[in-house]
């Protein structure tokens, strides 16, 4: 595929099943380079076997949920400020109406037991900042006083000036009659335009902010996360609260001390209550390959106790994104493993059954009675729609599948240690021998999978053999695989990726193992820039929003709080050991330096030190920086800056690694 085809990958998220499993509702997302966004609508597939058709025709609605009584599906929307609100619309199709006017735009909602109201989560900004105030600019506000350790998050910015709250409003009535925009009076005064038909009830206040919303079985409290940003020391226990729907106040259910982080909360039928849960420890920080399971929590809603259903030895269930899904008296959850994700089925005796497995990456998941459906990707396709059972209910990966998708292949090396290192290989067409980019995945705690992966397409296309693995550090081969690296970041992860280019290359007489380059981001970037400082075999590499300097890292970075105490410790010489910045003089590698302008988890100061450091000694490098753009740019940046870095990687690799 080429970099305009970005346009044609469709990915799907979290589907919502009607209560009696008539139907599922879903959004899809994909780049559109006219609009230069992200676009995409709702739609429905009547169960077992109707066609998907859109219900919405919105740029980008997104988050469906079907009500309880499965009339109506609310979903998120911009508004006519472009602001995220929930809209509603009837389950069949139509008008959608607005619900929410909230000014900080909605994040998260849940609709109640009995359909009648629906509860959200907001931002609410400091009076006087972000447009409060009619013609006071950003640059006209007051200073910002910071006390705690924490002040900004990449993709958001600044945090402690717009705490997120929780509210509740009745559903709309979508048979009533519309709102009007006022027409002028004589006075030549209009009156303001009326878009909503109830006005929220806010359930919490103060500093603090509050993620999720799911109610309780019976609607009488909100269940949701509570995040303090703390004075001192990073801490990454989440309280959990019930908060009374009729203002009453708040039970804790679990407090800090508990020792919890609540991922994902879910409530069966019954009114059991599972969360999906790390434990950080006595630090409060300990991160590292996090031990996350499913819990129940059973006793009363003010001192319930935990009981594990899953030992995270065994499940990974700390995909991003993974949730629960009640499912009778059992649960619904996602397993990372080996590039794929599965999809899980837990009772309550702790017993795991695997109800999705092979070549496919679960996404997200639905239930009803007997049926289940499920979002997923498959390595000719992002996004697909499946009822278990019964097979694929979509074919939005048909599109990108006609523009030449090469399926990789999958390899498992013998690591000088005796190690193995699992991976793949994707190669042109044609007999080579193709020159080999060594690709590195960010995280570390992260992994590449099976997916149709733009990345390493468009290099295939362009002539490239791409080899790729999940080194030691990775996710879904093990806590012990995941956080072997701590401690000892540019080790064995290192030796790891070598190790299985090498044994890559010398099993497959279609790579050319004198032509060779190396890229990643984020931590790939971190590994990236370590290798060529150790390895000169590279005729170039390509360093993107990479973590290149542990010590101003600490200051800067959203995450520098407990993100590198925990992988290299804070003792100088330790940092000093796992720190490219510290050995930046033994790069002899022609270097392009990819960063985003507004990325706050690996900021732009290591991207730009870095490359001073580089340019000020001599070795050949250039660097690219993206206005606009988070840490996100090459999953959701905007579609023409995604186009134009490939259209940089490719001039850099066609400079330094021609292909023939």
């Amino acid at each position: 595929m080429r970099a305009a085809d970005l346009a044609s990958l469709v990915s799907v998220g979290r589907p919502s099943l009607a209560p009696d499993g008539s139907f599922t509702v879903f959004a899809t997302s994909r780049p559109d380079l006219d609009a230069d966004r992200n676009v995409g609508q709702i739609w429905r597939i009547d169960l077992p076997d109707g066609a998907p058709r859109r219900l919405t025709r919105g740029v980008s609605d997104s988050s469906p949920q079907v009500s309880p009584d499965g009339q109506h599906v609310a979903f998120v929307r911009a508004d006519a400020d472009g602001i995220p609100q929930i809209f509603v619309i009837p389950a069949s199709g139509g008008e959608p109406v607005q619900t929410t006017e909230a000014r900080g735009g909605v994040s998260s909602f849940a609709w109640s037991p009995d359909a009648g109201r629906i509860a959200f989560t907001a931002r609410v900004a400091e009076q006087g900042r972000y447009g409060t105030v009619q013609g006071r600019s950003a640059e006209a506000e007051s200073p910002r006083r910071i006390t705690g350790v924490r002040w900004h998050a990449n993709g958001l910015g600044y945090l402690a000036d717009r705490p997120s709250h929780l509210y509740i409003i009745d559903a709309p009535d979508t048979g009533a009659e519309p709102f009007y925009a006022p027409a002028p009076t004589a006075a030549g005064e209009a009156g303001k335009e009326r878009r909503v038909g109830a006005q929220a009830t806010a359930l919490t206040s103060g500093a603090a902010s509050h993620h999720g919303v799911v109610f309780t079985a019976d609607g009488a409290h909100l269940l949701t996360v509570v995040d303090e940003i703390e004075d001192d020391r990073r801490d990454l226990r989440t309280p959990l609260v019930a908060v009374a729907v009729d203002g009453s106040g708040a039970i804790q259910v679990l407090s800090r001390d508990a020792g919890y982080a609540v991922d994902d909360v879910g409530v069966a039928d019954d009114g059991t209550i599972a969360v999906l849960a790390s434990r950080p420890g006595e630090s409060g920080i300990d991160f590292i390959a996090p031990d996350v399971a499913l819990y129940v929590l059973e006793g009363p809603l003010s001192a319930p106790a935990p009981r594990a259903l899953t030992d995270p030895d065994a499940v990974d269930l700390g995909e991003v994104g993974s949730h629960i899904t009640p499912f009778g008296e059992d649960f619904l959850v996602q397993n990372r493993t080996r590039g794929r994700v599965e999809l899980l089925r837990v009772t309550r005796a702790g017993d795991v059954s695997v109800l999705v497995d092979g070549d496919v990456e679960v996404v997200g998941h639905a239930a009803a009675g007997e049926r289940i459906v499920f979002s997923h990707a498959t390595p000719f396709s992002l996004g697909e729609v499946s009822l278990l059972g019964s097979g694929p209910l979509t074919t939005f990966g048909a599109a990108a599948e006609a523009r030449a998708i090469v399926r990789p292949e999958e390899r498992e090396i013998v690591a000088r240690d005796g190690y193995p290192v699992h991976g793949w290989v994707a190669v042109p067409a044609g007999e080579g021998p193709f020159p080999v980019i060594l690709q590195i995945h960010g995280g570390p705690y992260a992994s590449y999978g099976i997916h149709l992966f733009d990345e390493t397409q468009v290099l295939v296309d362009a002539g490239y053999a791409v080899v790729y693995c999940n080194p030691r550090g990775s996710a879904g081969y093990g806590r012990a695989h995941g956080r072997s690296i701590r401690g000892a970041m540019g080790t064995v992860d290192m030796t790891d990726v070598l190790d299985f280019l090498d044994g890559v290359v010398a099993g497959d007489a279609r790579l050319d193992g004198a032509r060779v380059g190396i890229q990643g981001g984020s931590y790939g970037g971190y590994l990236t820039a370590w290798t060529i400082a150790h390895d000169h075999r590279f005729a170039g590499a390509i360093v993107e929003r990479g973590f290149l300097d542990p010590v101003s890292f600490q200051g800067t970075s959203d995450i520098g709080s407990f993100f590198g105490d925990e992988y290299v410790g804070t003792d100088p010489e330790d940092m000093a050991r796992q720190s490219p910045m510290a050995v930046v003089h033994d790069v002899r590698t022609p270097t392009l330096v990819l960063h985003s302008e507004l990325d706050f988890r690996c900021p732009l100061e290591q991207a730009t030190r870095y490359y001073a450091a580089l340019k000020r000694q001599g070795t050949d490098a250039e660097m690219l920086i993206f206005p606009g753009e988070n840490h996100e740019l090459t999953r959701s940046g905007r579609p023409r800056h995604r186009v134009e870095r490939f259209d940089a990687v490719l001039d850099w690799w066609s400079r330094h690694l021609p292909a023939d």
